[in-house]
């Protein structure tokens, strides 16, 4: 149903390569493969510049016969997006190792583009830069044609890098000709025979492309750069099923030894070494397996791209996360801590989780604060100078959070004794920035600051919200572990909140007013205080007042929630809405979820704790059909405008996992089956949701109808670190549903209803 509210994804690049390694193979929808420099690390990009050079194009066209495009045509301007819809056929094999598809349909026959990245000896990444290779293979794997061809022309356009990026989606992959020529000397050596040596693509820095032998193949250098066009790599082959050409792409230019050294490997190897570098999966992984095929592939593939969305900095040896792969190649803080939260720790990948949020220990207090009224300070929480990109006063609330939440969920004793000090520093952070007087605003709340990537100062709500979130959360790890300040940030929290509620709601009745269908007058729900904020700017709905329910400040049935919630569904922006625009619009919720950025969408935590079933599950499966590619996995910033990201991953894992098990509703208590999708109750198919960590300790639930679906079997397996107070299990509402099965014991159950075990019955 989600499928055709949304149509699938303009413009995708997807992201191969390995964990760590400061440099990725960006594969667009149409099979071209892109190698770039790093924009947005300032530190970093100075080293990147010398060890990728110019970066690489490959674009792969296929032919019946050796003409080329041309030259004019070569270079016109253009977006991809208009020029052949911005589509193409993609997916993943079934393996342990990433190997991404292109396929195309072409002159009667079934092409296919097969990529997998190998790291140079398969081993994890030492110093962030060494060796790295694309296997290409090129094959065809059908035809319909009548006569069928006898040749086919991999004809290989070899360019530099000159596709711009952006959030619109009228812009991004916007050709940029001037930027295209590949620049020096580019030569084609053949070593051996056709039979035993292959072909060797040399430029100044060293060798960019092989292709392998194989029977009947030929290659041509094609160069035309000098007429005004482009080179060319042309290879030729049969064009019987079965036919296929290897090439082996370099990351950067690979000195002549590494490169052959690559090619002894060959390629069964290199798949093999690439197979065990990814099933390296931590021993407290979550397993996730759903009758809907899709939603498994999102969580698995979510996973890989978090962890391929990182580096191994060379300069300082740390690791850290990056925002995406092409364009986003820093970190933004606050939602790179939502990757660790609701995607890395929600799935049970605490070593990994720990990995990357303990350079952001390390690097505390070493940033200035983005506000004039804020002096550097010991315990604040900043996105490390190596990846720097855009410093939001929110990075010190969502980093905070997420480390507290890392915490509850694992109760690692190691973890806990060396981040406590910090998570207090952190805590002092908020303290004394809340206490802090003369900065123009309301006192008792955090100073004016930076808030997003728009240069306006201002109380924003999304900043009061972070870091209120983040205080609760570490007061509940600071009491569980009996930490003597616990009582005073507890105090401080409580203060915190009074101060922001009164201010929030006296802002409130001085806002612009608009009105309904009904003919109801409504005012803005503020998103900065004193003034109010901007209803016309998008991230009044990504960062505004609807983030207020998961911020803990809220609940989602008060009346300025309730607004809120009204206006971006009903309001003046969702009648001007059209999904055809580009994201930067006054934003609306379509469907449950952000008209703008998809991963925004805070209006979940509403549905959620209201129990509306009905429009959480379409915000949850809009996410699944509307936010991310449904061939690769990979997720968008807005809609057609950047994507080689994971931000829509962890709102959807966290809803998964709040609609299956939720220890967030009630404190200790545990909720199971709340908000299941009725798809996910199959006669024919178990769902399991195994090793799911809580903050009560892991928990495996598997579920499967029986008796023609008249029983809900229910196999409940709980690893309780603390005891809950209950357990309420939810009855799926199935109108053939009579019985719950919970382990050995049999309820009568209502469809809709529940049933909840004390502490003396529970299984």
């Amino acid at each position: 149903m989600a499928c055709r509210w949304w149509p699938e994804l303009e413009n995708i690049w997807t992201p191969l390569g390995w964990k760590d390694h400061c440099v990725r193979f960006n594969v667009l929808y149409n099979g071209m493969i892109v190698v770039d420099r790093p924009r947005m690390q300032r530190n970093f990009t100075r080293r990147l510049r010398q060890v990728i050079g110019p970066g690489i194009q490959l674009e792969f066209r296929p032919s019946l016969t050796q003409a080329l495009p041309a030259p004019a045509a070569e270079v016109a301007p253009s977006t991809l997006a208009v020029r052949d819809g911005g589509h193409g056929r993609q997916g993943w094999n079934d393996d342990a190792a990433p190997i991404l598809w292109t396929h195309w349909e072409q002159h009667g026959l079934t092409l296919r583009q097969e990529l997998f990245a190998h790291l140079a000896g398969g081993r994890e990444v030492q110093t962030g830069v060494e060796p790295l290779f694309a296997w290409i293979r090129l094959s065809v794997v059908g035809g319909s044609a009548t006569p069928p061809p006898d040749r086919l022309y991999w004809q290989v356009r070899i360019t530099r890098p000159h596709l711009a990026r952006a959030m619109d989606r009228f812009m991004n992959l916007k050709v940029e000709p001037e930027q295209a020529a590949y620049p020096g000397k580019l030569n084609l050596k053949q070593t051996g025979d056709a039979a035993s040596g292959g072909w060797r693509v040399q430029a100044a820095g060293g060798t960019l492309l092989a292709v392998l032998p194989a029977e009947d193949l030929s290659v041509e250098l094609i160069d035309r750069r000098s007429q005004g066009g482009d080179a060319w790599l042309q290879i030729q082959m049969p064009a019987r099923p079965g036919a296929a050409a290897d090439l082996v792409l370099a990351a950067v230019p690979s000195e002549p030894a590494a490169f052959e050294a690559e090619l002894a490997l060959g390629r069964q190897q290199a798949l093999a070494q690439a197979r065990h570098h990814w099933s390296n999966i931590p021993s407290t992984a979550s397993h996730v397996q759903t009758p809907e095929e899709p939603v498994n592939q999102a969580i698995r593939h979510g996973l890989r791209l978090a962890q391929l969305l990182t580096v191994r900095h060379p300069d300082t040896d740390q690791h850290v996360m990056l925002t995406g792969s092409w364009q986003y190649e820093a970190l933004w803080s606050t939602p790179g801590a939502m990757v660790v939260s609701m995607l890395l720790d929600a799935l049970g990948y605490h070593s990994v989780a720990e990995k990357y949020l303990e350079v952001f220990r390390e690097e505390q207090g070493k940033v200035r604060p983005p506000g004039a009224h804020y002096e550097p300070h010991p315990g604040y929480f900043a996105t490390p100078r190596v990846v720097n990109s855009i410093d939001w006063l929110s990075d010190h609330g969502a980093i905070l959070y997420a480390a507290c939440n890392h915490a509850l969920l694992t109760d690692d004793e190691r973890f806990i004794a060396r981040w406590t000090p910090a998570i207090v520093q952190g805590c002092e952070f908020i303290r004394d920035s809340v206490r802090r007087r003369g900065h123009g605003g309301i006192e008792g709340l955090m100073p004016p600051g930076r808030a997003t990537d728009s240069d306006e100062i201002s109380q924003f709500i999304w900043i009061d919200g972070w870091n209120y979130k983040a205080l609760v959360t570490a007061v509940r790890l600071l009491e569980r572990v009996g930490h003597p300040r616990a009582a005073e940030f507890a105090q401080l929290a409580e203060e915190y909140r009074t101060t922001f509620l009164a201010a929030f709601r006296d802002a409130a009745l001085r806002t612009a007013t608009w009105e309904d269908d009904a003919g109801v007058l409504h005012r803005y729900v503020p998103t900065a205080l004193p003034g109010g904020g901007n209803p016309r700017h998008p991230f009044y709905l990504d960062t505004g007042p609807l983030f207020l329910v998961f911020a803990e400040l809220l609940p989602a049935d008060d009346p300025l929630m309730v607004s809120a919630l009204h206006f971006f569904r009903e309001g003046p922006h969702r009648k001007d809405f059209d999904l055809r625009r580009s994201g930067n619009h006054p934003a609306c919720l379509y469907h449950e979820i952000s008209s703008c950025e998809p991963c925004y969408s805070w209006n979940l935590f509403h549905t959620y704790q209201q129990g509306d079933r009905i429009r959480f599950l379409e915000g949850m499966y809009s996410l699944l059909a509307g936010g991310m590619s449904r061939q690769t996995f990979v997720a968008c910033e807005t809609r057609g405008g950047i994507s080689g990201t994971v931000y829509t991953h962890p709102l959807v894992i966290w809803a998964a996992r709040l609609a299956v098990i939720d220890d967030q509703l009630e404190r200790g208590k545990l909720h199971l089956l709340r908000l299941v999708p009725r798809a996910w109750c199959r006669v024919e198919r178990e769902t399991v949701f195994a090793r799911m960590p809580t903050e009560l300790g892991p928990v495996t639930l598997r579920f499967q109808l029986a008796n023609q679906g008249r029983q809900l079997a229910v196999r409940f397996e709980p690893q309780f670190r603390r005891q809950p107070q209950s357990i309420v299990f939810h009855v799926p509402p199935l109108a053939n549903l009579r019985e719950l099965r919970i382990n050995e014991r049999v309820f009568p159950a209502t469809p809709g209803g529940r049933i909840e075990l004390g502490h003396s019955e529970q299984p």
